[in-house]
């Protein structure tokens, strides 16, 4: 059984969550404050997907996702926030976060988007594609999930291997955003459009010689992006 962290300070909402994530097959591991959520991700490395309430009474939902990243690449990790400005959705993706979720949500959805993180967190390849792909300077290593740049590994999220992987099985290829929603997120995915870009300028942040001048990154205004090779 997946374990999935509920940092949530208001006790009804968190409850909701519990029961169900609980009914959809999950263990649900409970947290009130950030400082309790770090605590019981040591007790339990296990847990395959984060949720993370922004508004809390200790720390913001932030510092915790950038807290997790710091030691963590491999965990999904989404954010609950009850507001709808643009710029907290941006926030919680240049902190590391995979995806969010804005309240008041419905059971399904949350669930949906627990589903596919969990699905690409456990991999997916199939033993055909297991291997490397070489690229220089890049090497993926797709048995095991990680990047290398030059010989350096560079950390990356699940969501960012996903969206390298496809870069690279596509290289020199044009991909609209769409295409890469769909290839990474899954066909069946709630969300915008604007979660690949965010997702594009923190992977470049982490691959790109100059993140401002994008050379393996490409922009093709108007329709998406391109694996510069």
């Amino acid at each position: 059984m997946k374990k999935v962290l509920v940092l949530e300070d208001e006790t009804n909402i968190r409850s909701f969550v519990v029961i169900n994530l609980k009914r959809a097959g999950y263990e649900a591991i409970e947290a009130g404050t950030g400082e309790e959520a770090l605590e019981q991700l040591k007790k339990n490395p296990d847990v395959s997907v984060a949720l993370l309430d922004i508004m809390l009474p200790d720390m913001d939902g932030f510092e915790v996702c950038r807290r997790i990243r710091g030691s963590n690449s491999r965990i999904g990790i989404i954010m609950l926030t009850a507001r709808t400005q643009e710029m907290d959705k941006v926030t919680g993706l240049m902190t590391g976060a995979d995806d969010y979720v804005t309240k008041p949500f419905s059971p399904a959805e949350l669930t949906a988007r627990i589903d596919a993180l969990c699905r690409r967190a456990g991999g997916g390849e199939t033993p055909a594609d297991s291997g490397e792909i070489s690229q220089p300077p890049f090497l993926l290593n797709t048995r095991n999930r990680t990047l290398e740049k030059n010989g350096q590994r560079v950390k990356l999220t699940q969501v960012e291997y996903s969206i390298v992987k496809l870069f690279m099985d596509n290289a020199g290829k044009a991909l609209s955003r769409e295409e890469i929603l769909d290839a990474v997120w899954g066909k069946d995915y709630f969300g915008e459009l604007k979660i690949v870009d965010v997702n594009i300028r923190r992977l470049r942040i982490k691959i790109e010689d100059d993140p401002t001048n994008p050379s393996y990154i490409t922009t093709v205004w108007g329709y998406g992006y391109k694996w510069g090779f």
